[in-house]
């Protein structure tokens, strides 16, 4: 109950002090390119149950026809606008929207495409008990995703993120569907502001469990 107290008055405060900042996107990406202003991919929520996802555009229309669902540093269906985006995470922000609709957290584990949940293992099934959220340790920890499946070597895209993200990924997940409550959400927010600041000015993720250099306890007192 307090978590969804929480969320709610988050999300509401969240969209309206961005109100401006979502104006002028919106405008950039129509100015830009064909195309709706928010991508609406269909992602897996709690208990199973699919919902849309709202995020600024950030590649031409219909990419998810032109390639694959994970995406490298230099995909080719990104925009120009839609690179300035991704660097510092703006097309996270409107799925603030979620959070106000009831599909997802501000914080929970990051919703996945059908095709990934259907590989879930009968223990990492226990992440659709759990809505969705914006951030987990998970997106602090690989925030430059597109720059390692970019580095990987590996043609394709889902492959790479399957090998190199996906099962850290789940470990971390987990251990938030085992561990979570109020006070490691405000952690992770704390966390992920921390680390967009830290990864601009060329340091790391910041405060992720297991993670060396970089603990919460003994960096940050968290």
């Amino acid at each position: 109950m307090m978590k969804h107290l929480f969320d709610i008055v988050f999300s509401l405060l969240g969209l309206v002090i961005f109100s401006p900042l979502f104006l002028v996107l919106a405008l950039a990406i129509k100015l830009e390119s064909k195309g709706p202003v928010f991508y609406r991919g269909v992602r897996v929520g709690r208990h199973g149950k699919p919902f849309k996802i709202f995020k600024f555009r950030s590649m031409v229309q219909d990419a998810e026809r032109l390639g694959a669902s994970s995406t490298g540093a230099s995909d080719m269906r990104v925009t120009r606008c839609g690179r300035f985006i991704r660097k510092f995470k703006l097309d996270e922000f409107s799925q603030l929207i979620n959070v106000l609709m009831g599909d997802m957290s501000i914080v929970g584990p990051r919703p996945e495409v059908q095709k990934f949940v259907d590989m879930y293992t009968e223990e990492e099934k226990a992440i659709l008990t759990l809505r969705p959220g914006i951030t987990d340790w998970a997106s602090i920890k690989f925030h430059n995703e597109g720059e390692i499946i970019e580095a990987s070597g590996i043609d394709d895209a889902d492959e790479a993120y399957a090998r190199l993200i996906r099962p850290e990924k789940l470990r971390l997940q987990l251990k938030y569907v085992r561990e979570h409550n109020l006070w490691i959400d405000v952690k992770i927010i704390c966390a992920t502001l921390l680390t967009i600041v830290s990864t601009r000015l060329g340091g790391g993720p910041v405060g992720v469990p297991g993670t060396p250099g970089f603990g919460a306890d003994e960096k940050y007192g968290m």
